[in-house]
């Protein structure tokens, strides 16, 4: 393999190993020694290889080919775990953003079966439950996926229409689609794929509504796989991405389940139709904690994927004089090419850090739960929702701000950056739009702010209002790390002051508590960002410097990626720094010169950096961004691949073209 000499050059001057880079990432040597030798064992397989490009077939074709291939996936999968070298994780991890979207470009159509039926199951169904329907699972007659978001109903689960009446003379429920917005809409692999669904839908027994449940409901027959009767049930049409992902909709009319597949580890419905009420609502919020802090490990790997494309592609990529009397140069050089790729560059690992405390933070909750103790489920839920908004939002921007900065070849399917962008962009969407997600924890902000007022003691995450409400006096201004934090959390807690008293003063001039809140909304949404912000900024620069396992060279360009970071959204929301922190007009310029010599000090070892990510070109899947850096004859190889390049003469030249140019009109 003849590598690009302008990458050959950048790589020669990295100041670390970019392997340190990589064992830190994964979390040992060892794991990456692990982690390689599985993406071998699976991109080596020519039946999991891609002959042709994903948008030159068509929808049908993308779907059945991704079925074939995770029927082979999971194949290995077992034969793997036959030999004792693979998990139950690993079937949840082989379709992640990593290895499993380079197998399945255009998306899993049984990623949800792993990534919320089974979890579901576990975290929502009694012990018998899970052991009859994971046993059906595991033993291959039972493809789940998960049914909650209706045509009419998203985010707002508590308006869902589909019913579920408990016949107390069967001990049956009875499901309904009593609308068209009713019908579920958008779960992966319900069109074609999935038997079974755990569906969510309103309970009614002994004539009262109790409120959304959910229940496991079989959808196709499992030899056949017809639908039932009683189930209206198909696929929704192609979207920006994720085609192969078989999102479907479903329909209800008078179809019975047995009462036994309501999940009742929380609340039940009795044989006589008694209803025992869950000790805690709040129960209910696992399994989407859970897939929203799994999605924010998916967001690091996308984002990562088009920094590497665009900052290799950028070294390679001449264009240009930054001197008129030198030749053309990277465009790497340019300040401005900087600007655009390093910000995101370092955001990657500021999620990678705090993806990493939110999910043991997760699994101590998941314990304490476990023993009955719910104190610090709300606390988790807030920082879960605002996180998968605010890290979504940014990786959809910062994907699309480095395909721009891939200029035209950017724009090239061949690029992967607009599959990348699809892939990304939904997450903004689902397991809870973003603004809705905002606001979720703004409700718990607000209480929390209303805590900290009357001296109460505060969870964690939050006890920086208690300073706030206590109107302790800021520090001066300083440029340092530390201080920085300081600040986030300053500008959080006004913010967070702000707006609630805001609404508060609605309330107290007549408006309705609901209307008050509807009309304060931006700024509650707004005031959730601000503390995600100051939360992802703090556990970026603790988890930077409690890393010990590093060397001197490697841990210097972690503190500049950091700071860059830090300063970078400071410059971005300077009007609330100078608004509500001892920020000066004069500390603005500052920070800005800081941040253009931090992009300097990072500018010789960006290519180091994207290397030390360790994604493989199978992974990468792009020809701007290939280890060897050949960009212009993998494009031309990618070029060549297209259907209306088999032929020098398309047809239609002779079918319209031709009989055109010769009717002389």
């Amino acid at each position: 393999m003849t590598v690009n000499k302008d990458l050959e050059y950048e790589r020669s001057k990295c100041t670390f190993q970019p392997i340190e880079l990589t064992y830190f990432f994964d979390g040992s040597p060892e794991k990456t020694l692990e982690r390689r030798e599985r993406e071998k064992y699976f991109l080596s397989d020519p039946e999991l290889q891609n002959n042709i490009p994903v948008k030159y077939k068509s929808h049908k074709e993308i779907y059945e080919d991704a079925v074939r291939k995770v029927c082979r996936v999971l194949y290995k999968l077992r034969k793997l775990q036959e030999t004792g070298k693979a998990g139950m994780d690993d079937f949840t991890h082989i379709f992640g953003a990593k290895l499993g979207s380079a197998i399945l470009k255009d998306g899993n159509p049984l990623v949800l079966h792993y990534a919320m039926f089974l979890p579901s199951i576990m975290g929502q169904g009694t012990i018998k439950q899970q052991e009859y329907w994971i046993t059906r699972s595991w033993n291959g007659d039972v493809i789940g996926t998960y049914a909650q978001t209706e045509l009419g109903h998203g985010t707002f689960i508590r308006g869902l229409e589909t019913t579920a009446i408990y016949d107390s003379k069967t001990k049956e429920f009875i499901l309904n689609s009593p609308t068209l917005t009713s019908y579920k809409w958008w779960p992966g692999g319900l069109g074609h794929t999935a038997n079974h669904a755990i569906v969510v839908a309103q309970l009614y027994t002994q004539g009262e509504c109790k409120g959304i449940h959910p229940f496991i409901v079989q959808l196709r027959d499992v030899n056949t796989h017809q639908p039932l009767p009683g189930i209206k049930i198909g696929e929704i049409g192609t979207k920006l991405g994720m085609n192969g992902t078989n999102n479907g909709f479903l329909g209800f009319e008078n179809f019975r389940i047995p009462r036994e597949n309501m999940l009742m580890k929380n609340s039940k419905v009795l044989e006589d139709g008694t209803y025992v009420k869950a000790l805690n609502d709040k129960l209910t919020y696992g399994t989407m904690v859970f897939v929203r802090v799994v999605l924010v490990y998916d967001i690091v790997t996308y984002l990562s994927k088009a920094v590497t494309i665009s900052t290799r592609y950028s070294a390679v990529r001449r264009q240009g004089q930054i001197n008129s009397e030198k030749p053309e140069v990277q465009i790497l050089d340019y300040v401005t090419q900087q600007y655009k790729i390093f910000p995101h560059l370092a955001t990657c690992f500021a999620f990678k850090i705090t993806a990493n405390w939110i999910w043991d933070m997760y699994n101590i909750i998941n314990v304490e739960m476990d023993h009955g103790e719910l104190d610090r489920l709300p606390e988790l839920h807030a920082l879960s929702c605002c996180l998968k908004a605010v890290a979504s939002a940014d990786a959809a921007t910062g994907v699309e701000q480095v395909r721009l900065s891939c200029g035209g070849h950017g724009y090239m399917d061949a690029s992967n950056l607009p599959a990348t962008y699809g892939l990304v962009t939904a997450i903004c969407t689902y397991e809870g739009e973003n603004t809705v997600l905002l606001l979720q924890t703004a409700r718990y902000l607000v209480k929390v702010w209303k805590q900290a007022v009357n001296g109460q003691k505060l969870p964690v995450t939050v006890q920086y209002l208690s300073n706030a409400a206590k109107k302790v006096q800021q520090r001066p201004w300083s440029n340092n790390l530390d201080y920085f934090a300081e600040a986030y959390y300053t500008v959080a807690a006004g913010i967070i002051r702000i707006a609630t008293e805001n609404m508060d003063r609605r309330i107290h001039n007549g408006i309705s508590a609901e209307d008050a809140w509807n009309q304060t909304s931006i700024e509650l949404a707004y005031c959730a960002e601000a503390h995600c912000r100051a939360f992802i900024v703090k556990t970026f620069i603790e988890g930077v410097k409690e890393i010990n396992s590093i060397s001197d060279q490697l841990k210097q360009v972690l503190f500049q990626l950091c700071e860059l970071y830090v300063i970078y959204w400071v410059l971005q929301k300077r009007g609330d720094f100078l608004q509500f922190c001892s920020m000066k007009q004069n500390d603005v310029q500052i920070l800005q010169s800081r941040l253009e010599e931090l992009l300097m000090a990072i500018r010789p070892n960006a290519v180091g950096i994207v290397d030390g990510f360790d994604i493989c070109d199978e992974i990468l899947n792009s020809a701007l961004g290939a280890y060897d850096g050949n960009v212009y004859e993998r494009l031309y190889a990618e070029a060549m691949k297209s259907p209306l390049n088999h032929k020098s003469v398309n047809e239609s030249f002779e079918k319209y073209l031709k009989p055109f140019l010769k009717s002389n009109l």
